[in-house]
């Protein structure tokens, strides 16, 4: 596996910004940007052995610094949402940057996705760290984290984050790529079928944040433990399906540790991604409110032209005691991983 690095412009601010280039004997190849730690590329063979690019992605700075969609972004502090910006921890009320209606999302105004990280090579992969200070879009405590990507010769592209903070605070992190395995600007991925290990979700209130119930499947469009076209579940009138503008929820994922969660198939391109984490939730967004915008290379995005699928904590979780815990210690260990993994049929 090879490594390349070249410029990649430079942020209204004036800070340089690096594209580095990973690439396998597979013909394989991932582009990241220290912009926001972010996914800008994947090419991976479809059937007929032809490289397709999955990921959807811009072509300078200036246009990531303008979208508001997290293209490829590693989220954070917290991803997902926040219910009204507020939270107690340690007897304590916080409150954090509102940016989408009353609610918080993925890290704030200026969450992870903003900041140019630092970088370093180390043992074949491609490692981005940051500081995030006490106080920053309202979190407690000083947080050190770090996103390393790999790429590996089979194929699979491995997310693996840690973080570490001196107080006790929130942290949730994902990485936002949205994936068109027909290739990025192919137009909308309804025909994609989706699988996931999960036999609940949970329902979302009027506000997009979960109304604290745990919701069985099935019966409903959720159901996917069969392989399901998104569109079958998307086109319903479903009142979650409405509520969402189509899927925009997290599952519960069965299991623990690092295990296959989900599969996402491409019928025209014969490419599947299976995706295992060690997270017990998976947001999944089908791109409902995708600003349609010209992409790389002069790719035409429309909104359900992708497919976010972010394995995380699950969303408004520091304020629903009955969720799996975002809450870090101080002197804890933050470890998670998220794996994606290209194949054929």
């Amino acid at each position: 596996m090879s490594i390349t690095i070249r410029s990649f412009g430079h942020t209204r601010e004036g800070r340089p910004v690096t594209l580095l280039r990973m690439e396998n004997a597979a013909g394989a190849c991932a582009e990241v940007l220290d912009y926001g730690a972010r996914l800008r590329s994947m090419v991976v063979p479809d059937r007929d052995g032809k490289p397709r690019d999955v990921c959807l992605g811009l072509d300078s700075v200036a246009e990531y610094e303008a979208n508001g969609d997290y293209l490829g972004a590693l989220v954070g502090r917290c991803a997902n949402r926040i219910r009204g910006g507020r939270f107690r921890l340690g007897g304590r009320e916080y409150a954090l940057t509102v940016n989408q209606g009353a609610n918080h999302l993925h890290g704030g105004a200026r969450g992870f996705d903003r900041y140019v990280w630092e970088h370093r090579l180390e043992g074949g992969s491609v490692v981005f760290s940051r500081t995030s200070p006490a106080g920053e879009e309202g979190y407690p405590g000083l947080l050190r984290v770090e996103a390393a990507y790999t790429l590996t010769e089979d194929n699979a592209l491995c997310l693996r984050l840690t973080a570490e903070a001196d107080e006790d605070t929130v942290v949730n992190l994902t990485g936002h790529a949205y994936w068109n395995l027909n290739g990025q600007g192919a137009g909308e991925v309804g025909e994609h079928t989706l699988s996931i290990d999960a036999i609940a979700f949970t329902e979302l209130a009027e506000d997009g944040c979960p109304n604290g119930t745990i919701a069985s499947v099935v019966g409903t469009p959720f159901d996917l433990r069969e392989p399901r076209a998104l569109r079958e579940g998307w086109d319903t009138t479903h009142p979650q399906i409405r509520l969402g503008g189509g899927y925009d929820h997290n599952w519960i994922l069965r299991g623990d540790g690092l295990r296959e969660a989900a599969v996402l198939r491409a019928p025209e391109s014969g490419i599947s991604l299976h995706l295992s984490t060690t997270q017990p939730g998976l947001q999944v967004y089908t791109a409902n409110g995708l600003s349609a915008r010209q992409g790389k290379s002069g790719a035409s995005y429309v909104p359900r032209g992708a497919v976010a699928l972010e394995g995380q904590g699950f969303p408004n979780a520091v304020n629903e005691p009955t969720f799996p815990t975002v809450v870090l210690a101080a002197g804890g260990i933050y470890q998670q991983e998220i794996v994606f993994a290209f194949r054929h049929d």
